[in-house]
């Protein structure tokens, strides 16, 4: 089984415990496991989400990136051999946490096996931003930013729309206008923080647009043989412009070997699937976009050149 991981990351006040309490109370079917780590003898954050759901785990006293790498690795472990498993894990980093040392943990081969990191979202709050403009030369505020997927501006609702905007061009120095989201009270999409589980295709393979506001989907199959080189070249142009990718592919380079791709805004991965695919096929994709941004025939055009002749 695959549970997928949620990483949380902001300074201090960025409304990362109000983002996981709206995700818990509201998981869209899923079940979700929050590991939380304030960085104190007392984890506030742990006992505010536990009023919510108790699948919350505490990494106390410490911080995630230095001094309890192995505690959050172990308790990944656990988290994932429980009875039922969660569907999904979210991990909530203390407000000083350096995201691109949790994230080379959690790229360990062992753990990315079973708990692959899906996305990484960044909480900045535009209000502190306006009123302290030098955070943006706070080099932990700088490493926090260039290591997510997705930022997400909080409390957006509290400010006028020329000071939101200011505040984009500032978090525009570093991250792609694309990626950049505004949300408030905690409330975001889950096609945001995560893929859609992949489709059981038991017919010819056809795309499958489906919209719904602000995302559009893409379902795209194939029976035909597909080329790994020829699918590297299309996955760098179809990336600019959609949000992730998730699939399974066989490929002829690795006959026998079902691939698992998986792809946040520009990271992307390629590990063996350990679910197989439906029988016949050669691909199960699925595109999540903005609306308006992803075309089913384009990337219908894109994908057919993946096919070996």
């Amino acid at each position: 089984m695959i549970v997928p991981v949620l990483l949380v990351a902001g300074a201090l006040g960025a409304g990362k415990t109000t983002l996981l309490n709206h995700l818990l109370a509201h998981p869209d079917g899923r079940r979700i496991a929050a590991v939380v780590n304030d960085f104190g003898a007392v984890d506030i954050d742990a006992q505010l989400l536990g009023t919510v759901t108790e699948e919350v785990i505490s990494l106390k006293n410490g911080c995630i990136c230095c001094s309890l790498q192995g505690d959050l690795l172990r308790t990944l472990s656990s988290v994932i051999k429980r009875d039922p498993a969660p569907d999904a894990i979210a991990i909530e980093t203390s407000g000083i946490s350096d995201p691109a040392e949790i994230i080379r943990n959690l790229m360990d081969p062992v753990i990315f096996k079973v708990a692959p990191l899906e996305t990484v979202v960044t909480l900045v709050d535009p209000q502190r931003l306006r009123d302290d403009p030098e955070i943006a030369q706070d080099a932990l505020w700088r490493s926090q930013l260039r290591a997510a997927d997705f930022v997400l501006l909080t409390k957006s609702d509290l400010l006028d729309r020329a000071t939101l905007d200011q505040v984009r061009a500032v978090v525009g120095r570093f991250k792609p206008q694309s990626a950049i989201f505004e949300i408030a009270n905690g409330i975001v999409a889950p096609d945001l923080l995560f893929s859609r589980d992949m489709p059981v295709a038991r017919t010819p393979p056809r795309q499958i647009p489906v919209t719904s506001e602000p995302f559009a989907t893409v379902t795209w199959t194939s029976q035909a043989p597909l080329s790994l080189p020829r699918f590297q070249q299309v996955i760098g142009q179809l990336a600019p412009r959609t949000l992730r990718i998730k699939g399974i592919l066989s490929f002829t380079e690795h006959p026998g070997q079902p691939i698992l791709f998986q792809s946040v805004a520009t990271r992307g991965t390629l590990a063996p699937s350990p679910v197989p695919l439906a029988e016949g096929l050669t691909a199960q994709l699925v595109l999540i976009g903005r609306e308006g941004e992803l075309d089913a025939a384009e990337v219908d055009k894109l994908l057919r050149g993946i096919e070996a002749a």
